[in-house]
């Protein structure tokens, strides 16, 4: 296990295309890290740079102790789960797991200074060869024992499905027992439901190993069920770093609010405006009184436009509906999704489009207008210039 360190790290392209601009950040040993943000942005270009499979153009990494900016690939001490699952056709899954192992020289850790005759040399070679083949198998079994791929061992990649062979990928790294583990959207070939189970067992396997993981991934709902902490890339620049549920309720700016989130948050075009000593979000079609305590912090967009955001579990849902006194939109339906344990409704309030998550026994048809009540204390409102959450 090891500690990753970025800092200042960027990569610049022939054309002086900048890839990742100035990325600073500390994955903890033993930490799970993802990356996630939208195609192009940036995140595997950053985990290359990390492999060596990209040479960084500024900045240092650091593994470990170890600056490793000029340090080979293989030396690194890295292991890395592809897309593709690179396995070899021709070998068994058992010796594409232990074809790692067998490419690296072992030591005999008991190994004593002997004589340098021909029969002692001799000795010593078929039993260190004894030893590596003894802790080459004892590797395999383990990882095939956590992954519960044991049966595999003797058929050919051909043999397995997608999902089958993705273990193998993980497993072929798990034998190295290396300091850090880099996954490359290692579920994008897989389909819904054995990308649920992947990324499950992914989970699990990271709480038994306990070793530092960064994972990239363009799927919002994978960084938030298997990270620690979340890295929302765009542009190659950092967003925002920070826990699941600090990520989904104090989100940094209108970026990261829309991506992270499904369905995504809601957000209108409105304004700031005084009426009888409290502010109002205002906007053509509804007028909402916002919370007490959201005074010292939006006062100064009084007469200013602003951009309100509001998740669509904080928008008609019987939480929200429960509550006293609580403002509401008006709107229309224009499209009912049951989902069973809950419904969207997309709605049309004036201008705007948006989507409410209530009660799947909600009775309304296409075309009803109903009145929606919202959770003000869970939404928020943004700066239209810099597009920072002011609340």
């Amino acid at each position: 296990m090891a500690q990753v360190k970025l800092e200042g790290v960027g990569k610049i392209y022939p054309g002086n295309v900048r890839a990742v601009k100035d990325f600073n950040l500390t994955i903890n040993d033993g930490e799970f890290m993802v990356m996630v943000g939208p195609s192009g942005c940036g995140k595997s270009t950053t985990l290359r740079m990390v492999a060596g499979l990209e040479e960084i153009s500024e900045g240092t990494i650091t593994i470990g102790d170890r600056v490793v900016n000029n340090v080979l690939p293989k030396d690194r001490d890295i292991a890395m789960v592809f897309q593709n699952y690179a396995l070899y056709p021709d070998k068994t899954v058992y010796e594409n797991m232990a074809f790692c192992l067998k490419m690296r020289k072992f030591q005999n850790p008991n190994a004593a200074p002997g004589s340098d005759g021909f029969l002692t040399n001799l000795f010593s070679w078929w039993k260190l060869r004894q030893l590596k083949k003894a802790e080459i198998n004892r590797r395999v079994m383990e990882a095939a024992d956590i992954l519960g791929i044991e049966e595999l061992l003797e058929r050919r990649p051909k043999a397995l499905s997608g999902g089958q062979r993705q273990r193998v990928a993980v497993g072929r790294c798990i034998v190295r027992n290396p300091k850090v583990f880099l996954f490359d959207e290692p579920l994008s070939n897989l389909d819904a439901k054995m990308r649920v189970q992947m990324r499950t067992e992914i989970s699990r396997l990271h709480n038994r190993l306990q070793t530092t993981m960064i994972y990239v991934t363009h799927d919002q709902t994978e960084a938030m069920t298997m990270g620690d902490r979340i890295v929302v890339m765009k542009d190659g620049l950092i967003q925002q770093v920070a826990t699941p549920s600090d990520l989904y309720d104090n989100p940094k700016n209108i970026f990261v609010a829309g991506f992270i989130g499904t369905p995504p948050m809601n957000f209108f075009d409105a304004t700031i405006e005084s009426k009888n000593g409290q502010l109002i979000v205002k906007e053509d079609s509804f007028s909402l009184v916002t919370p007490p305590e959201w005074k010292s912090k939006i006062e100064r967009y009084t007469g200013k436009k602003i951009v309100f955001g509001v998740r669509p579990e904080h928008v008609g849902s019987p939480t929200a509906e429960a509550l006293d006194n609580a403002p509401k939109i008006p709107a229309t339906v224009e499209v009912i999704e049951p989902m069973g344990s809950e419904t969207y409704l997309y709605m049309k309030a004036g201008a705007n489009g948006f989507i409410a998550r209530v009660d799947p026994h909600r009775t309304c048809e296409v075309g009803d207008s109903i009145d929606l009540a919202v959770m003000m204390r869970s939404a928020h409102v943004f700066d239209v210039d810099t597009t920072e959450c002011v609340v």
